[in-house]
């Protein structure tokens, strides 16, 4: 009973540990790839982060993200570790 609750233990630690290491760049993921990876983040704020890029060019800053309608600063602490801007994107 104890190496299974162990063992149960260890799974969701490995599980955090995964979804913890895959970010995602935010000027070159799509809508799609954006609301399914990014906890608090559905599709109409996935489309807005991409339309705000399109209009505004690339984000030169993950905390260019509470620029966005609908990315306040809960949703950005939220999701602040997911993200990041690729250093090919920055002036």
């Amino acid at each position: 009973m104890i190496k299974q609750i162990f063992a149960a233990c260890v799974l969701v630690i490995c599980s955090f540990s995964l979804q913890a290491g895959s970010s995602i760049d935010i000027n070159t993921a799509d809508a799609s790839t954006i609301s399914q990876q990014l906890v608090g983040v559905g599709d109409a704020k996935a489309q807005a982060i991409v339309e705000y890029r399109e209009q505004h060019g690339p984000f030169t800053s993950v905390e260019d993200l509470a620029k966005v309608t609908g990315i306040g600063d809960k949703t950005l602490d939220k999701i602040r570790t997911q993200v990041y801007v690729s250093s090919e994107n920055k002036d």
